[in-house]
């Protein structure tokens, strides 16, 4: 896996922060590759934090079609929990893994255009590419940049972008490899089965029939977005799983294969 030109962009949701030995794994693991030469960004969400700030602050958390309404009142807890606490909690956990980090949002460096999504969901961004030379300066030093999916509009907005979406944009960005860990193993079928790989027609009738709904329906859904348009696949793997991340810093493919 040394190869110099690939660059592996991890996707992890919010519950890895509650974990600090899930969090020392995954450092250890991107430890490990980046020594080897393989360069890695690390995307993150923070559901579980903005939620618990929202609760203390007497705010409730609001969903459709599995994104998070986002109101106005609410953006400035969004923007603490997101690019603030959670983004420190893993910059703090990989340094302590070694890992020289750099913590980033998609705000910086004009590295994507954001604009409101959908007006019914409040101050939601969806955002494309721009311009990679400050993530890919970071990376040619040999640091991994730790990026929230928090971005500003061209009008100055903040906005809040469902991290899965923010991970594709960059994937698509530096031409890396995109792997979305969660805290289960993969797609898992109506018995609770790992489904090794899934392509767009599997993904609709599972869709169709209920067994990927929800969160996990819009994580697949941006996977299949980013191996259709890169023409290789997404995996969608656990960050749990001491095998699966082992088997990642080996260069082995992991989880659910999403092909294009």
């Amino acid at each position: 896996m040394s190869t110099n030109d690939s660059v592996l962009v991890l996707k992890v949701g919010g519950a890895l922060m509650q974990c600090e030995m899930g969090m020392a794994r995954l450092m250890e693991t991107a430890a490990k590759m980046l020594s080897q030469g393989q360069k890695v960004v690390l995307v993150h969400g923070g559901g579980y934090l903005v939620d618990e700030q929202l609760q203390v602050n007497g705010m409730e958390t609001v969903k459709l079609d599995g994104l998070r309404v986002t109101p106005a009142e609410q953006m400035p807890i969004v923007v603490g929990a997101l690019a603030g606490t959670s983004n420190k909690i893993l910059q703090a956990a990989a340094v302590k893994a070694g890992v020289v980090a750099v913590g980033m949002s998609l705000a910086d460096g004009n590295l994507v255009d954001a604009r409101i999504k959908d007006e019914r969901l409040g101050l939601v961004g969806e955002v494309s590419p721009k311009d990679g030379a400050y993530i890919n300066f970071v990376l040619a030093q040999g640091w991994m940049p730790i990026v929230s999916s928090i971005a500003v509009s061209a009008t100055g907005d903040l906005l809040n972008v469902n991290a899965d979406e923010a991970a594709t944009v960059l994937a698509k960005l530096v031409g890396g490899k995109l792997v979305l860990l969660s805290d289960v193993s993969g797609v898992l079928d109506g018995k609770g089965q790992l489904i090794p790989q899934l392509n767009r027609e599997q993904i609709q009738q599972l869709v169709k029939q209920g067994v990927i709904e929800k969160g996990m329906k819009v994580k697949v859904e941006a996977a299949l977005d980013v191996a259709e348009q890169m023409g290789q696949p997404v995996q969608v793997a656990s960050w749990r799983d001491a095998a699966q991340l082992a088997a990642l810093a080996r260069g082995e493919n992991i989880g659910t294969q999403i092909q294009p």
